[in-house]
């Protein structure tokens, strides 16, 4: 999905009633197609982003998208565009997609729960999750429990890397996910610099901190342990998991490239593993529809998750496929790529920038006023024409 060049901008969010959709796109035909390097699609998270604190979300969103694309038009691969857009992220916050190549999901903000200011354990340590695919290897990289690493998508990048290189001596098979302080400790061994935890907490999340544990200790008071054990079980919010928290793959046999993020409750995602779900459904011919169903019959409705009242999570998706372009051209071929969000969360905030593009789009999603969250959905999304040079 490198040296893209692009013939139009990608259509608003679209936010029709009910579940409806509709594809608006802006095609300046007189437009000369410029080389580009791409789309990406980034998101802060599937949760709730209170109206006070929107414009920190978004612009941490557009400083993502920003990033990726700078590093696809300096050359880069789309790996490294989505790792830069992650770092950002965990600077600033959030899982990312590039252009159904890569995905990843990690952070860097301290307004969003990953790398810099995420949620701290019972312990008040914060370990933290990141994964990476790769759409045309189908490699994938991811460390879990991390703890000591500023950006934890660097490790999980760097062992995509390295298992791209082949075996190890003796025939060994390199590691796809290292967790714990295996995984830390490997990220040293091969130049990732160690940060102190205690540098990683925020005022933010040391304060939802204290709140948490003021509640759980309120709650063991009045329960008698089976709502607390609930509790307890629902309280990740990330899943690096493979098939569950990302997934990439490029059209092989099939006739889309396909690129999920997950974000949401870890355990819900992964007991469904809503994003390779998420990806097969997408080779359905209508992209809406698919992920609709999708959402409704293998996460809202699910029976691995039908003990649960609510069931908590969202997804961006990417895919794209090969097009007519016109008039024809014998040296360019055009590329439709379809962008999605869906959530079962009270809102998620999403970006995402064409390189054509000088500056990034961004959204909060809400679900309609009235509706309760974990058990109905919202569904947003848009469309870009892309033409890639042969």
């Amino acid at each position: 999905m490198e040296s893209l060049m692009n013939s139009a901008e990608e259509q608003q969010p679209s936010s029709p009633p009910g579940n409806s959709w509709s594809k608006q796109e802006e095609i300046n035909k007189n437009e000369t197609p410029k080389c580009v390097g791409g789309f990406v699609l980034v998101h802060a998270g599937a949760g709730y982003h209170s109206e006070s604190k929107a414009k920190e979300y978004k612009h941490v969103c557009k400083r993502a998208c920003q990033r990726a694309v700078d590093r696809l038009k300096a050359g880069a691969l789309a790996a490294e565009a989505v790792a830069a857009a992650l770092v950002e992220l965990e600077l600033y916050s959030a899982p990312a997609s590039n252009a159904c190549t890569h995905i990843l999901l990690d952070d860097d903000s301290p307004f969003t729960n990953a790398g810099m200011g995420s949620n701290l354990n019972l312990s008040g340590e914060i370990e933290c999750d990141a994964s990476i695919m790769d759409g045309k290897s189908l490699h994938y990289g991811a460390v879990g429990a991390i703890s000591g690493i500023k950006n934890p998508v660097l490790v999980a990048n760097r062992l995509l890397s390295e298992a791209q290189k082949g075996k190890l001596s003796a025939g060994r098979i390199p590691p796809c996910f290292l967790v714990g302080r295996g995984a830390h400790d490997w990220a040293v061994g091969h130049g990732i610099p160690p940060c102190p935890s205690e540098k990683m907490a925020t005022k933010f999340s040391l304060s939802a901190y204290k709140r948490n544990k003021r509640k759980m200790a309120l709650a063991e008071k009045m329960d008698t342990g089976h709502n607390h054990a609930k509790k307890r079980r629902q309280s990740s919010e990330t899943a690096a998991h493979y098939g569950c928290g990302c997934w990439a793959e490029n059209a092989f046999n099939n006739p889309y490239s396909t690129a999920v993020s997950t974000s949401g409750c870890g355990e819900h995602l992964i007991r469904t593993m809503l994003a390779r779900e998420c990806s097969a459904a997408l080779q359905s011919e209508d992209a809406h529809k698919a992920l609709l169903e999708a959402m409704q019959n293998k996460f809202i409705s699910s029976p691995f998750l039908a003990g649960e009242d609510r069931v908590l999570g969202g997804v961006i998706v990417l895919r794209c496929c090969r097009c007519v372009e016109s008039p024809p051209s014998q040296n360019i071929q055009g590329i439709l790529v379809e962008f999605l969000w869906s959530h079962t969360t009270e809102s998620m905030c999403v970006g995402y920038m064409s390189a054509q593009d000088s500056k990034a789009k961004t959204h909060i999603s809400r679900l309609p006023p009235g509706t309760v969250p974990g058990q109905c959905l919202a569904i947003e999304g848009g469309v870009c024409r892309l033409s890639v040079a042969e």
